[in-house]
């Protein structure tokens, strides 16, 4: 798969990025895992976004970085996305290696959907709480250390 990377700090986010991240996030979150939430939760211009798209400028994959200390003591990856139709790829490991390394080489916490926990064990994270329900999704806690 072709795709270019980028990874930005809110203030340098077009409005056609933020358009994107946005549609993307919504068509997936909330959509198609059927759970209304608050979307827009005041995080993002804190963020700095990381995401793929393809030739044709279609975003494939997409995860923000909250710096330490604004949700978790922790810098914190967020809103980890994979579009269904390049989901099987592998990119979701190749997604979250990008954003470990634009995160640096600091402890990093998210919060997992609990049936990918294994996904995310392989990436170097441990589970560090036991199994919450966020919007009707069982949920874990899991941090990586440098």
């Amino acid at each position: 798969m072709n795709l270019r990377w980028h990874d930005r700090p809110f203030h340098r986010l077009s409005a056609i990025d933020v358009y994107t991240i946005l549609a993307l996030r919504e068509r997936v979150f909330i959509v198609e895992q059927k759970c209304p939430y608050l979307e827009a939760d005041g995080l993002d211009p804190q963020a700095h976004h990381v995401w793929a798209d393809d030739p044709n400028g279609a975003m494939m994959a997409y995860l923000r970085i909250l710096p330490a200390g604004l949700k978790h003591p922790e810098v914190t990856i967020g809103r980890v996305i994979v579009a269904h139709e390049a989901r099987g790829t592998g990119l979701g490991k190749t997604l979250m290696k990008h954003g470990i390394a634009v995160a640096g080489d600091v402890p990093i916490r998210l919060g997992a959907q609990a049936h990918l926990e294994k996904f995310y064990t392989d990436l170097g994270f441990a589970r560090v709480s036991d199994v919450y329900n966020d919007d009707g999704i069982p949920h874990v806690d899991m941090l990586r250390t440098p």
